[in-house]
Protein backbone atom coordinates (compact mmCIF):
# COMPACT_ATOMS: atom_id res chain seq x y z
CA UNK A 1 0.00 0.00 0.00
CA UNK A 2 1.51 3.26 -1.04
CA UNK A 3 2.01 5.61 2.08
CA UNK A 4 0.67 9.50 1.74
CA UNK A 5 2.81 12.44 2.64
CA UNK A 6 0.78 15.75 4.19
CA UNK A 7 2.61 18.88 2.36
CA UNK A 8 0.41 20.37 5.80
CA UNK A 9 -0.59 18.50 8.69
CA UNK A 10 -4.51 18.41 9.99
CA UNK A 11 -3.95 19.81 12.47
CA UNK A 12 -1.80 22.71 11.07
CA UNK A 13 -4.56 23.52 9.65
CA UNK A 14 -6.64 23.80 13.05
CA UNK A 15 -4.13 25.81 14.72
CA UNK A 16 -3.37 28.56 11.75
CA UNK A 17 -7.04 29.07 11.35
CA UNK A 18 -7.20 30.04 15.43
CA UNK A 19 -3.94 32.03 14.85
CA UNK A 20 -5.49 33.74 11.58
CA UNK A 21 -8.65 34.27 12.23
CA UNK A 22 -8.71 34.98 16.48
CA UNK A 23 -10.95 37.87 16.75
CA UNK A 24 -13.65 36.29 14.50
CA UNK A 25 -16.95 34.18 15.33
CA UNK A 26 -16.52 30.82 15.52
CA UNK A 27 -18.91 28.69 16.54
CA UNK A 28 -22.32 29.73 18.02
CA UNK A 29 -25.11 27.64 19.51
CA UNK A 30 -28.53 28.55 17.83
CA UNK A 31 -30.48 30.92 19.97
CA UNK A 32 -26.93 30.72 22.20
CA UNK A 33 -23.85 32.02 22.85
CA UNK A 34 -20.83 32.44 20.21
CA UNK A 35 -17.49 31.78 21.22
CA UNK A 36 -15.33 33.82 18.53
CA UNK A 37 -11.62 31.67 17.69
CA UNK A 38 -9.88 33.13 20.61
CA UNK A 39 -12.53 31.69 22.99
CA UNK A 40 -12.16 28.44 21.81
CA UNK A 41 -8.28 28.57 21.97
CA UNK A 42 -8.54 29.08 25.45
CA UNK A 43 -10.99 26.77 26.18
CA UNK A 44 -9.18 23.95 24.07
CA UNK A 45 -5.96 25.02 26.63
CA UNK A 46 -8.22 24.57 29.69
CA UNK A 47 -9.07 21.50 28.57
CA UNK A 48 -5.70 20.61 27.59
CA UNK A 49 -4.66 21.72 31.03
CA UNK A 50 -6.87 19.04 32.45
CA UNK A 51 -5.95 16.53 30.35
CA UNK A 52 -2.16 17.23 31.86
CA UNK A 53 -2.54 17.44 35.06
CA UNK A 54 -4.74 14.33 35.52
CA UNK A 55 -2.40 12.04 33.52
CA UNK A 56 -3.83 11.67 29.51
CA UNK A 57 -1.40 10.96 27.42
CA UNK A 58 -0.79 11.02 23.77
CA UNK A 59 -2.85 8.21 21.95
CA UNK A 60 -5.19 7.97 25.09
CA UNK A 61 -8.97 7.75 23.99
CA UNK A 62 -11.60 10.34 24.68
CA UNK A 63 -15.12 9.70 24.16
CA UNK A 64 -17.45 12.39 23.37
CA UNK A 65 -21.10 12.00 23.14
CA UNK A 66 -24.09 15.10 23.41
CA UNK A 67 -25.84 16.37 20.75
CA UNK A 68 -23.99 19.35 17.84
CA UNK A 69 -22.82 22.28 19.91
CA UNK A 70 -19.95 24.37 20.29
CA UNK A 71 -18.44 22.65 23.28
CA UNK A 72 -19.09 19.66 21.25
CA UNK A 73 -16.49 21.01 18.89
CA UNK A 74 -14.09 22.00 21.76
CA UNK A 75 -13.78 18.65 22.74
CA UNK A 76 -13.23 17.47 19.91
CA UNK A 77 -10.81 19.77 18.90
CA UNK A 78 -9.25 19.87 22.38
CA UNK A 79 -8.30 16.00 22.12
CA UNK A 80 -7.00 15.95 18.58
CA UNK A 81 -5.03 18.98 19.11
CA UNK A 82 -3.77 17.55 22.45
CA UNK A 83 -2.25 14.19 20.08
CA UNK A 84 -5.15 12.52 21.89
CA UNK A 85 -7.79 10.20 19.81
CA UNK A 86 -10.92 10.92 19.40
CA UNK A 87 -14.09 8.69 19.81
CA UNK A 88 -17.69 10.49 18.70
CA UNK A 89 -20.35 8.44 19.50
CA UNK A 90 -23.79 9.25 18.15
CA UNK A 91 -26.78 10.64 21.04
CA UNK A 92 -29.06 8.60 19.50
CA UNK A 93 -27.44 5.43 20.36
CA UNK A 94 -28.71 3.34 23.00
CA UNK A 95 -27.48 3.68 26.74
CA UNK A 96 -26.35 -0.02 25.69
CA UNK A 97 -24.80 1.08 22.93
CA UNK A 98 -22.77 3.71 24.32
CA UNK A 99 -21.91 1.79 27.68
CA UNK A 100 -20.34 -0.76 25.09
CA UNK A 101 -18.38 1.84 22.72
CA UNK A 102 -16.90 3.21 25.82
CA UNK A 103 -15.44 -0.14 26.62
CA UNK A 104 -14.50 -1.29 23.60
CA UNK A 105 -12.27 1.49 22.72
CA UNK A 106 -11.22 1.53 26.37
CA UNK A 107 -12.09 5.59 26.60
CA UNK A 108 -10.31 7.39 29.62
CA UNK A 109 -12.55 10.12 30.16
CA UNK A 110 -16.15 10.73 28.45
CA UNK A 111 -17.33 14.11 27.59
CA UNK A 112 -21.45 13.78 27.52
CA UNK A 113 -24.10 16.30 26.85
CA UNK A 114 -26.61 16.98 30.34
CA UNK A 115 -29.46 14.85 27.57
CA UNK A 116 -27.17 11.62 27.30
CA UNK A 117 -26.03 11.49 31.01
CA UNK A 118 -29.90 10.86 32.40
CA UNK A 119 -29.80 7.41 30.30
CA UNK A 120 -25.81 6.30 30.99
CA UNK A 121 -25.03 4.04 34.42
CA UNK A 122 -21.70 4.87 35.05
CA UNK A 123 -20.62 1.21 36.90
CA UNK A 124 -21.63 0.30 33.43
CA UNK A 125 -18.39 1.99 32.31
CA UNK A 126 -15.54 0.53 35.08
CA UNK A 127 -12.67 1.44 32.44
CA UNK A 128 -13.58 5.56 32.44
CA UNK A 129 -11.20 7.39 34.76
CA UNK A 130 -14.12 10.16 34.54
CA UNK A 131 -17.30 11.73 33.33
CA UNK A 132 -17.33 15.62 31.87
CA UNK A 133 -20.43 17.24 31.54
CA UNK A 134 -20.00 19.27 27.60
CA UNK A 135 -22.18 22.28 28.71
CA UNK A 136 -19.49 23.89 31.67
CA UNK A 137 -16.87 21.02 31.21
CA UNK A 138 -17.77 20.32 35.29
CA UNK A 139 -16.99 16.74 36.46
CA UNK A 140 -19.99 14.37 36.58
CA UNK A 141 -18.05 10.90 38.17
CA UNK A 142 -14.34 11.37 39.01
CA UNK A 143 -12.17 7.84 39.79
CA UNK A 144 -9.03 10.06 40.41
CA UNK A 145 -7.29 12.27 42.57
CA UNK A 146 -5.68 13.69 39.97
CA UNK A 147 -8.31 14.41 37.94
CA UNK A 148 -10.60 15.98 40.80
CA UNK A 149 -7.66 17.98 41.89
CA UNK A 150 -6.78 19.38 38.00
CA UNK A 151 -10.38 20.66 37.37
CA UNK A 152 -10.93 22.04 40.76
CA UNK A 153 -8.05 24.31 40.53
CA UNK A 154 -7.99 24.73 36.40
CA UNK A 155 -8.80 28.66 36.37
CA UNK A 156 -5.47 29.00 38.51
CA UNK A 157 -3.54 26.82 36.88
CA UNK A 158 -4.03 28.37 33.80
CA UNK A 159 -3.59 31.85 35.49
CA UNK A 160 -0.06 30.49 36.69
CA UNK A 161 0.43 29.06 32.83
CA UNK A 162 -0.69 32.36 31.50
CA UNK A 163 0.26 34.85 33.78
CA UNK A 164 -0.41 38.29 31.70
CA UNK A 165 -2.57 36.84 29.24
CA UNK A 166 -3.11 34.01 26.74
CA UNK A 167 -2.68 35.09 23.29
CA UNK A 168 -1.73 33.48 19.71
CA UNK A 169 2.31 32.58 19.88
CA UNK A 170 0.94 30.77 22.96
CA UNK A 171 -0.46 27.81 20.51
CA UNK A 172 1.82 24.78 19.52
CA UNK A 173 -0.57 22.10 19.24
CA UNK A 174 0.02 18.34 18.51
CA UNK A 175 1.95 17.69 14.97
CA UNK A 176 0.56 14.59 14.03
CA UNK A 177 1.89 12.16 11.65
CA UNK A 178 -0.13 10.75 8.48
CA UNK A 179 -0.46 7.49 9.40
CA UNK A 180 -1.34 8.11 13.31
CA UNK A 181 -4.81 7.06 14.48
CA UNK A 182 -6.92 10.00 14.64
CA UNK A 183 -9.87 9.33 15.30
CA UNK A 184 -12.38 5.80 16.12
CA UNK A 185 -15.54 6.27 14.84
CA UNK A 186 -18.37 3.52 15.48
CA UNK A 187 -20.14 2.94 12.44
CA UNK A 188 -24.20 3.08 13.25
CA UNK A 189 -24.29 0.46 10.43
CA UNK A 190 -27.58 -1.11 8.82
CA UNK A 191 -26.19 -3.92 10.03
CA UNK A 192 -26.86 -5.51 13.47
CA UNK A 193 -23.04 -4.98 14.57
CA UNK A 194 -21.57 -1.54 15.04
CA UNK A 195 -17.44 -1.19 14.06
CA UNK A 196 -14.93 1.10 15.14
CA UNK A 197 -13.21 2.59 11.71
CA UNK A 198 -9.76 3.78 12.45
CA UNK A 199 -9.48 6.95 10.88
CA UNK A 200 -5.72 8.47 10.27
CA UNK A 201 -4.90 11.78 10.34
CA UNK A 202 -4.46 11.56 6.35
CA UNK A 203 -8.26 10.60 5.92
CA UNK A 204 -8.80 14.00 8.07
CA UNK A 205 -6.30 16.23 6.47
CA UNK A 206 -7.15 14.92 2.93
CA UNK A 207 -10.91 15.50 3.04
CA UNK A 208 -10.34 18.24 4.61
CA UNK A 209 -8.32 19.79 1.26
CA UNK A 210 -11.17 18.16 -0.44
CA UNK A 211 -12.94 20.51 0.56
CA UNK A 212 -10.59 23.53 0.37
CA UNK A 213 -10.24 22.25 -3.34
CA UNK A 214 -14.01 22.52 -4.60
CA UNK A 215 -15.86 24.48 -1.94
CA UNK A 216 -15.34 28.16 -1.80
CA UNK A 217 -16.08 29.19 1.99
CA UNK A 218 -14.05 32.32 3.12
CA UNK A 219 -13.31 33.65 6.54
CA UNK A 220 -16.67 35.03 7.91
CA UNK A 221 -18.94 32.97 6.13
CA UNK A 222 -21.36 30.88 7.81
CA UNK A 223 -23.10 27.51 7.80
CA UNK A 224 -25.68 25.59 9.67
CA UNK A 225 -24.72 22.46 11.10
CA UNK A 226 -27.23 19.70 11.28
CA UNK A 227 -26.14 16.33 10.69
CA UNK A 228 -24.97 14.85 13.72
CA UNK A 229 -21.12 15.77 14.49
CA UNK A 230 -20.42 12.18 15.42
CA UNK A 231 -21.01 11.10 12.25
CA UNK A 232 -18.41 11.58 9.26
CA UNK A 233 -20.03 13.50 7.05
CA UNK A 234 -21.27 16.37 9.47
CA UNK A 235 -18.18 16.48 10.96
CA UNK A 236 -16.04 16.73 7.96
CA UNK A 237 -17.93 19.15 5.81
CA UNK A 238 -20.09 21.03 8.46
CA UNK A 239 -17.54 21.32 11.13
CA UNK A 240 -13.55 21.03 10.13
CA UNK A 241 -13.33 21.94 6.78
CA UNK A 242 -15.73 25.65 7.77
CA UNK A 243 -13.43 25.87 11.44
CA UNK A 244 -10.27 25.61 8.91
CA UNK A 245 -11.51 28.01 6.42
CA UNK A 246 -12.67 30.99 9.46
CA UNK A 247 -16.10 30.32 9.20
CA UNK A 248 -19.38 30.76 11.94
CA UNK A 249 -20.84 27.53 12.15
CA UNK A 250 -24.15 27.93 13.87
CA UNK A 251 -25.20 24.51 15.92
CA UNK A 252 -28.92 23.76 15.92
CA UNK A 253 -27.99 22.00 19.53
CA UNK A 254 -31.55 20.18 19.16
CA UNK A 255 -33.48 17.58 16.76
CA UNK A 256 -33.48 19.13 13.57
CA UNK A 257 -37.08 18.99 12.16
CA UNK A 258 -37.76 21.03 8.83
CA UNK A 259 -39.46 23.72 10.91
CA UNK A 260 -36.26 24.63 13.03
CA UNK A 261 -33.52 24.17 10.28
CA UNK A 262 -35.73 26.39 8.09
CA UNK A 263 -35.95 29.11 10.99
CA UNK A 264 -32.21 28.62 11.01
CA UNK A 265 -31.97 29.64 7.44
CA UNK A 266 -33.74 32.10 7.14
CA UNK A 267 -32.15 33.76 9.93
CA UNK A 268 -28.79 32.56 9.54
CA UNK A 269 -28.96 32.45 5.66
CA UNK A 270 -25.83 29.84 5.15
CA UNK A 271 -23.29 30.45 2.15
CA UNK A 272 -23.45 26.68 2.02
CA UNK A 273 -25.95 24.07 2.52
CA UNK A 274 -24.80 20.77 3.58
CA UNK A 275 -27.79 17.53 3.95
CA UNK A 276 -28.87 14.62 4.01
CA UNK A 277 -31.68 13.73 0.61
CA UNK A 278 -34.28 13.08 3.49
CA UNK A 279 -34.22 16.62 4.83
CA UNK A 280 -34.43 18.09 1.10
CA UNK A 281 -37.21 15.94 0.18
CA UNK A 282 -39.17 16.85 3.11
CA UNK A 283 -39.11 20.29 2.77
CA UNK A 284 -39.67 20.38 -0.80
CA UNK A 285 -42.79 17.46 -0.63
CA UNK A 286 -43.91 20.10 2.13
CA UNK A 287 -43.36 23.48 1.18
CA UNK A 288 -43.13 23.63 -2.77
CA UNK A 289 -44.70 20.49 -4.93
CA UNK A 290 -48.54 21.20 -3.24
CA UNK A 291 -48.61 24.34 -5.04
CA UNK A 292 -47.24 23.33 -8.62
CA UNK A 293 -49.61 20.39 -7.83
CA UNK A 294 -52.87 22.63 -8.97
CA UNK A 295 -54.35 22.28 -12.37
CA UNK A 296 -53.28 25.61 -13.94
CA UNK A 297 -49.57 25.11 -12.48
CA UNK A 298 -49.31 22.06 -14.62
CA UNK A 299 -50.73 23.63 -17.86
CA UNK A 300 -48.74 26.50 -17.61
CA UNK A 301 -46.09 24.64 -16.96
CA UNK A 302 -46.73 22.98 -20.44
CA UNK A 303 -46.30 26.43 -21.46
CA UNK A 304 -42.73 27.00 -23.45
CA UNK A 305 -42.70 30.72 -22.48
CA UNK A 306 -44.30 31.31 -19.38
CA UNK A 307 -43.39 27.95 -18.00
CA UNK A 308 -39.57 29.33 -18.38
CA UNK A 309 -40.66 32.21 -16.00
CA UNK A 310 -42.25 30.02 -13.84
CA UNK A 311 -39.50 27.81 -13.39
CA UNK A 312 -37.50 31.27 -12.11
CA UNK A 313 -39.91 31.51 -9.83
CA UNK A 314 -40.08 28.46 -8.70
CA UNK A 315 -36.76 28.37 -8.40
CA UNK A 316 -35.70 31.07 -6.53
CA UNK A 317 -38.53 30.14 -3.65
CA UNK A 318 -36.71 27.23 -3.46
CA UNK A 319 -33.24 28.82 -3.11
CA UNK A 320 -34.70 31.26 -0.68
CA UNK A 321 -36.53 28.22 1.83
CA UNK A 322 -32.49 27.69 2.04
CA UNK A 323 -31.86 31.18 2.99
CA UNK A 324 -31.26 32.60 -0.07
CA UNK A 325 -27.05 33.18 -0.06
CA UNK A 326 -24.98 29.89 -0.88
CA UNK A 327 -23.08 28.88 -3.82
CA UNK A 328 -24.91 25.33 -3.92
CA UNK A 329 -26.63 22.63 -2.17
CA UNK A 330 -24.46 19.42 -1.46
CA UNK A 331 -26.44 16.02 -0.49
CA UNK A 332 -25.05 12.58 0.82
CA UNK A 333 -25.21 9.73 3.30
CA UNK A 334 -28.19 8.15 1.45
CA UNK A 335 -29.52 7.34 -2.20
CA UNK A 336 -32.16 10.62 -3.70
CA UNK A 337 -35.39 10.56 -4.12
CA UNK A 338 -35.60 10.11 -8.13
CA UNK A 339 -38.76 12.46 -8.42
CA UNK A 340 -37.66 15.19 -6.37
CA UNK A 341 -34.01 15.30 -8.23
CA UNK A 342 -35.73 15.49 -11.52
CA UNK A 343 -37.82 18.52 -10.19
CA UNK A 344 -34.97 20.32 -9.00
CA UNK A 345 -33.05 19.34 -12.38
CA UNK A 346 -36.29 21.06 -14.35
CA UNK A 347 -35.82 24.29 -12.31
CA UNK A 348 -32.03 24.23 -12.34
CA UNK A 349 -31.31 24.26 -9.20
CA UNK A 350 -27.58 24.14 -7.95
CA UNK A 351 -27.39 21.05 -6.21
CA UNK A 352 -25.00 18.18 -6.09
CA UNK A 353 -24.94 14.81 -4.78
CA UNK A 354 -21.63 13.28 -3.32
CA UNK A 355 -20.76 9.62 -2.57
CA UNK A 356 -19.05 8.54 0.95
CA UNK A 357 -18.76 6.33 3.76
CA UNK A 358 -16.73 6.38 7.19
CA UNK A 359 -14.81 4.31 6.11
CA UNK A 360 -13.24 6.98 4.35
CA UNK A 361 -13.69 10.01 6.51
CA UNK A 362 -16.08 10.09 4.37
CA UNK A 363 -15.70 10.99 0.64
CA UNK A 364 -15.52 9.03 -2.09
CA UNK A 365 -16.90 10.96 -5.05
CA UNK A 366 -18.23 13.74 -5.61
CA UNK A 367 -18.67 16.43 -8.67
CA UNK A 368 -19.08 20.32 -9.04
CA UNK A 369 -23.23 21.35 -9.40
CA UNK A 370 -22.57 22.74 -12.97
CA UNK A 371 -20.91 19.91 -14.57
CA UNK A 372 -23.06 17.35 -12.45
CA UNK A 373 -24.52 13.92 -14.21
CA UNK A 374 -28.10 13.91 -13.04
CA UNK A 375 -28.82 10.45 -11.30
CA UNK A 376 -25.01 9.73 -10.35
CA UNK A 377 -23.11 10.96 -7.16
CA UNK A 378 -20.41 12.24 -9.32
CA UNK A 379 -16.25 10.84 -9.73
CA UNK A 380 -13.73 9.75 -8.22
CA UNK A 381 -12.08 12.80 -5.41
CA UNK A 382 -8.46 13.96 -5.80
CA UNK A 383 -5.61 11.53 -3.94
CA UNK A 384 -8.63 8.93 -4.47
CA UNK A 385 -9.09 5.85 -6.98
CA UNK A 386 -12.48 4.20 -7.76
CA UNK A 387 -13.33 1.21 -9.92
CA UNK A 388 -16.44 -1.10 -10.24
CA UNK A 389 -15.72 -4.79 -10.42
CA UNK A 390 -17.85 -5.45 -13.44
CA UNK A 391 -17.17 -7.14 -16.78
CA UNK A 392 -19.19 -3.87 -18.31
CA UNK A 393 -19.25 -1.13 -15.71
CA UNK A 394 -21.25 1.19 -18.15
CA UNK A 395 -24.17 -1.65 -18.71
CA UNK A 396 -23.61 -4.34 -15.64
CA UNK A 397 -23.54 -2.94 -12.39
CA UNK A 398 -20.65 -4.14 -9.76
CA UNK A 399 -19.21 -3.31 -6.54
CA UNK A 400 -17.81 0.06 -5.99
CA UNK A 401 -14.01 -0.06 -5.08
CA UNK A 402 -11.61 2.07 -4.01
CA UNK A 403 -7.98 3.21 -2.60
CA UNK A 404 -6.44 6.15 -1.45
CA UNK A 405 -5.29 8.40 1.31
CA UNK A 406 -9.17 8.64 2.44
CA UNK A 407 -9.54 4.89 3.03
CA UNK A 408 -9.26 3.99 6.85
CA UNK A 409 -6.13 2.09 8.80
CA UNK A 410 -9.44 -0.99 9.66
CA UNK A 411 -11.48 -1.41 12.28
CA UNK A 412 -10.35 -1.31 15.86
CA UNK A 413 -9.99 -4.65 17.39
CA UNK A 414 -11.37 -6.63 14.39
CA UNK A 415 -9.02 -7.76 11.88
CA UNK A 416 -11.42 -10.15 10.39
CA UNK A 417 -13.73 -7.32 9.74
CA UNK A 418 -11.03 -5.65 8.37
CA UNK A 419 -9.74 -8.10 6.06
CA UNK A 420 -13.65 -8.88 4.81
CA UNK A 421 -13.36 -5.55 3.11
CA UNK A 422 -9.59 -3.94 2.72
CA UNK A 423 -7.78 -6.26 0.33
CA UNK A 424 -4.10 -6.91 0.28
CA UNK A 425 -3.55 -4.19 -2.31
CA UNK A 426 -5.03 -1.65 -0.59
CA UNK A 427 -8.74 -1.55 -2.10
CA UNK A 428 -11.68 -1.25 0.02
CA UNK A 429 -14.94 -2.79 -1.00
CA UNK A 430 -17.70 -0.91 -0.02
CA UNK A 431 -20.56 -3.40 -0.77
CA UNK A 432 -22.21 -0.81 -2.71
CA UNK A 433 -23.16 -1.45 -6.21
CA UNK A 434 -22.92 1.03 -9.47
CA UNK A 435 -22.38 1.52 -12.38
CA UNK A 436 -19.50 3.82 -13.88
CA UNK A 437 -19.42 5.30 -17.71
CA UNK A 438 -17.30 6.50 -19.78
CA UNK A 439 -16.54 9.80 -18.21
CA UNK A 440 -16.40 8.58 -14.70
CA UNK A 441 -19.48 8.98 -13.47
CA UNK A 442 -20.35 6.70 -11.04
CA UNK A 443 -24.62 5.64 -10.35
CA UNK A 444 -25.37 3.93 -7.29
CA UNK A 445 -27.92 0.78 -8.04
CA UNK A 446 -28.30 -0.11 -4.48
CA UNK A 447 -25.99 -2.44 -1.71
CA UNK A 448 -24.98 -5.69 -2.52
CA UNK A 449 -26.04 -6.65 0.88
CA UNK A 450 -29.58 -5.82 -0.08
CA UNK A 451 -29.94 -7.31 -3.63
CA UNK A 452 -33.06 -9.79 -3.85
CA UNK A 453 -32.62 -12.61 -6.43
CA UNK A 454 -36.02 -13.03 -8.66
CA UNK A 455 -37.29 -16.23 -9.39
CA UNK A 456 -34.62 -16.67 -12.13
CA UNK A 457 -32.22 -15.49 -10.75
CA UNK A 458 -32.64 -11.76 -11.99
CA UNK A 459 -31.21 -9.11 -9.63
CA UNK A 460 -33.61 -6.93 -8.28
CA UNK A 461 -32.44 -3.65 -6.31
CA UNK A 462 -35.20 -2.45 -3.73
CA UNK A 463 -34.19 0.80 -3.54
CA UNK A 464 -35.28 1.31 -6.96
CA UNK A 465 -38.77 0.10 -6.32
CA UNK A 466 -38.91 1.83 -2.83
CA UNK A 467 -37.99 5.30 -5.02
CA UNK A 468 -41.09 4.75 -7.01
CA UNK A 469 -43.52 3.85 -4.28
CA UNK A 470 -42.28 6.52 -1.91
CA UNK A 471 -43.69 8.75 -5.10
CA UNK A 472 -46.97 7.28 -4.20
CA UNK A 473 -49.94 8.95 -3.10
CA UNK A 474 -49.90 8.65 1.01
CA UNK A 475 -46.18 6.69 1.26
CA UNK A 476 -43.85 8.93 3.47
CA UNK A 477 -41.07 5.42 3.74
CA UNK A 478 -41.28 1.75 2.55
CA UNK A 479 -38.82 -1.13 2.54
CA UNK A 480 -38.99 -3.89 0.24
CA UNK A 481 -38.23 -7.63 1.57
CA UNK A 482 -38.62 -10.95 0.51
CA UNK A 483 -40.92 -13.25 2.20
CA UNK A 484 -41.16 -16.96 0.93
CA UNK A 485 -39.94 -16.13 -2.21
CA UNK A 486 -42.32 -13.15 -3.21
CA UNK A 487 -41.93 -8.93 -2.57
CA UNK A 488 -44.01 -7.50 0.15
CA UNK A 489 -43.97 -3.76 0.63
CA UNK A 490 -43.52 -2.51 3.73
CA UNK A 491 -45.17 0.70 3.85
CA UNK A 492 -45.40 3.89 6.96
CA UNK A 493 -48.22 6.06 5.65
CA UNK A 494 -47.93 9.79 5.55
CA UNK A 495 -51.28 10.37 7.83
CA UNK A 496 -50.94 13.79 8.29
CA UNK A 497 -51.32 14.56 4.55
CA UNK A 498 -54.23 11.24 4.15
CA UNK A 499 -56.50 13.10 7.60
CA UNK A 500 -55.77 16.50 5.91
CA UNK A 501 -57.45 15.56 2.85
CA UNK A 502 -60.51 13.83 5.01
CA UNK A 503 -58.70 9.85 4.67
CA UNK A 504 -58.86 8.14 8.10
CA UNK A 505 -57.63 4.70 9.20
CA UNK A 506 -59.68 2.18 7.54
CA UNK A 507 -59.21 3.73 4.25
CA UNK A 508 -55.14 2.89 4.14
CA UNK A 509 -55.42 -0.59 2.92
CA UNK A 510 -57.60 0.13 0.14
CA UNK A 511 -55.99 3.06 -0.85
CA UNK A 512 -52.27 1.07 -0.57
CA UNK A 513 -53.38 -1.52 -2.57
CA UNK A 514 -54.61 0.99 -5.31
CA UNK A 515 -50.49 1.88 -4.92
CA UNK A 516 -49.97 -1.56 -5.48
CA UNK A 517 -51.36 -2.15 -8.78
CA UNK A 518 -50.22 0.91 -10.13
CA UNK A 519 -46.71 0.52 -9.26
CA UNK A 520 -46.97 -3.35 -10.57
CA UNK A 521 -47.81 -1.35 -13.62
CA UNK A 522 -43.79 0.00 -13.92
CA UNK A 523 -42.64 -2.90 -12.89
CA UNK A 524 -40.93 -6.54 -15.00
CA UNK A 525 -42.89 -9.54 -13.54
CA UNK A 526 -40.17 -10.62 -11.82
CA UNK A 527 -40.35 -7.69 -9.48
CA UNK A 528 -43.95 -7.24 -8.99
CA UNK A 529 -44.97 -6.69 -5.49
CA UNK A 530 -47.68 -9.23 -4.15
CA UNK A 531 -48.92 -7.34 -0.97
CA UNK A 532 -48.56 -3.99 1.35
CA UNK A 533 -48.31 -4.09 4.95
CA UNK A 534 -49.00 -0.73 6.62
CA UNK A 535 -46.46 0.21 9.39
CA UNK A 536 -48.22 2.57 12.63
CA UNK A 537 -44.77 4.07 12.65
CA UNK A 538 -41.79 5.55 10.76
CA UNK A 539 -39.16 2.62 10.55
CA UNK A 540 -35.95 3.00 12.66
CA UNK A 541 -33.03 4.82 10.61
CA UNK A 542 -28.86 5.20 10.79
CA UNK A 543 -28.17 8.63 11.59
CA UNK A 544 -27.75 8.96 7.96
CA UNK A 545 -31.66 8.74 7.44
CA UNK A 546 -31.21 4.99 5.72
CA UNK A 547 -33.84 2.92 6.92
CA UNK A 548 -32.05 0.34 9.53
CA UNK A 549 -33.50 -2.83 6.74
CA UNK A 550 -31.72 -5.71 9.11
CA UNK A 551 -34.74 -4.65 11.77
CA UNK A 552 -37.27 -5.73 9.17
CA UNK A 553 -36.00 -8.30 7.04
CA UNK A 554 -37.89 -11.26 8.86
CA UNK A 555 -40.86 -9.10 9.00
CA UNK A 556 -43.60 -11.88 8.92
CA UNK A 557 -46.58 -10.51 6.54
Amino acid sequence: MCKYTMEQSFIAYIENSIKNHWDLNALTDYKGATLQYKDVARKIEKVHILFEESGVKKGDKIAICGRNSSHWGVSFLATLTYGAIAVPILHEFKADNVHNIVNHSEAKLLFVGDMVWENLNEAAMPLIEGVVLMNDFSLLVSRSEQLTAAREHLNELFGKKYPKNFRQEHINYHKDQPEELAVINYTSGTTSYSKGVMLPYRSLWSNTKFAFEVLTLKPEDKIVSMLPMAHMYGLAFEFLYEFSAGCQIFFLTRMPSPKIIFQAFAEVKPNLVIAVPLIIEKIIKKNVLPKLETPTMKILLKVPIINDKIKATVREQVINAFGGNFAEVVIGGAAFNQEIEQFLQMIEFPYTVGYGMTECGPIICYEDWKSFKPASCGKQVPRMEVKVLSPDPENIPGEIVCRGANVMLGYYKNEEATAQVLDADGWLHTGDLALMDAEGNVTIKGRSKNMLLGPSGQNIYPEEIEDRLNNLPYVAESIIVQQNEKLVALVYPDFDDAFAHGLKNEDMEGLMEENRVALNATLPGYSQITKVKIYPEEFEKTPKKSIKRFLYQEAKG
